[in-house]
C-alpha cells in the first residue's frame, strides 16, 4: 500500500454499524449454535467442545432469563413467559446432554427458532 492510499484510509469517514440488542442477540446465539451444530457432527464426542459451548449457550439463556425477568422488559408478559421457561429448560436439558443422558439437537432446534424470531422470520 502506497502513502496516498494510507492517507485516504486514515481520513476517510468511519462508520461504524450500528446494531441492535436483537442483532447482538442472534450474532451470538448463532455463534454458539454454530458451535453446538459442530459437536453433532463429530464422528467421536470432543468432549470439551462440548462442554465449553454448552456452558456459552447456558451463559446466553442466563442473560436473556435475566433481561425477560426485569420488569423494565417491553416485551409482551406472555412472550417473557415462554422465553424464561425456554432459559429453564435450556438449563436443565444442557445438564443432562452433559451427563450423557439427552443430546444436544434439542438445544440447536430451541437456538434456531429464536433466532428465527429475533430475525422476523416466521417459523414454517
Amino acid at each position: 500500500m502506497n502513502v496516498i492510499e494510507q492517507a485516504r484510509q486514515a481520513y476517510a469517514p468511519t462508520q461504524m454499524a450500528i446494531r441492535t440488542d436483537r442483532a447482538i442477540e442472534s450474532q451470538l446465539l448463532s455463534q454458539v449454535t454454530a458451535r453446538l451444530r459442530r459437536t453433532l457432527s463429530d464422528d467421536v464426542v470432543n468432549f470439551p467442545a462440548l462442554a465449553s459451548a454448552i456452558y456459552d449457550n447456558r451463559r446466553i439463556w442466563a442473560a436473556l432469563a435475566a433481561s425477560v425477568a426485569d420488569q423494565d422488559n417491553h416485551l409482551p408478559p406472555d412472550l417473557r413467559a415462554k422465553l424464561f421457561y425456554l432459559a429453564e429448560f435450556t438449563d436443565r436439558h444442557s445438564q443432562k446432554v452433559l451427563a450423557g443422558k439427552a443430546d444436544v439437537q434439542a438445544l440447536v432446534d430451541i437456538n434456531v427458532s429464536v433466532m428465527r424470531g429475533l430475525n422476523g422470520q416466521v417459523e414454517p
